[in-house]
């Protein structure tokens, strides 16, 4: 895959070197599993951080899939 450039927002949490979007999904999930944001009842939602509220649009809570049209838009091809 080609690689993506996070913008500054998105920097934060998986890095600001570029990588294919396969990587930066990988690296999104350990961030919040390490960090306990997946939501404990709906295990499909994602709690976000205040990291996360910044590529979220401001928004507390986003489902897995609402997450990836999210975060395309803090990529640059």
């Amino acid at each position: 895959m080609k690689p993506v450039t996070p913008d500054a927002a998105l920097a934060a949490v998986v890095g600001a070197a570029p990588l294919p979007r396969t990587e930066l999904t990988k690296k999104l999930w350990a961030y919040i599993k390490k960090n306990g944001l997946q939501d404990k009842k709906v295990k499909t939602n994602i709690n976000a951080d205040d990291k996360l509220k910044v590529v979220f649009g401001g928004k507390k809570t986003v489902s897995m899939f609402e997450m990836t049209k999210l975060v395309s838009g803090h990529v640059a091809k």
